[in-house]
């Protein structure tokens, strides 16, 4: 499935990773919403735990048709995902993701908290307020 990424954290414009990965390798980046998630923080980058009435606030990347094989598995790397893996610390899920400026749901990759992860967040992590990250 060839899906737009939902990015939240370290790849967002003007965070460490988003020169490094994304740069050069877009077709466009607008700021959306992924509602039914909360944003914890978690040691140098935050995590996105799926929860009712929670919103995370992001950008919706989607990447030129050449580079996005690659961008997928340089992605899946960085976020240290491996399918079935029970070891992950996130899971590579398609959701909605709702464009800011005109309100469309779109479907999309994002990297949600692995379920041992959440678990330990919602136990005793840091929400961020509004639900947006920054560095």
């Amino acid at each position: 499935m060839i899906l737009p990424f939902f990015v939240y954290g370290t790849l967002r414009p003007g965070e460490r990773n988003h020169d490094l990965f994304l740069r050069g390798r877009t077709l466009s980046e607008e700021p959306g919403r992924l509602r039914g998630a909360v944003l914890y923080e978690g040691p140098g980058h935050p995590y996105a735990v799926e929860e009712p009435g929670g919103v995370v606030r992001g950008e919706l990347v989607t990447a030129l048709p050449e580079a996005y094989p690659g961008l997928l598995a340089e992605l899946d790397r960085l976020e240290e995902y491996v399918p079935g893996d029970p070891r992950n610390l996130y899971e590579r899920v398609a959701r909605d993701v709702v464009r800011t400026g005109d309100g469309t749901a779109v479907r999309a990759w994002v990297y949600v908290a692995a379920p041992a992860v959440t678990t330990r967040l919602r136990a005793r992590g840091k929400p961020v307020e509004g639900g947006e990250w920054r560095g």
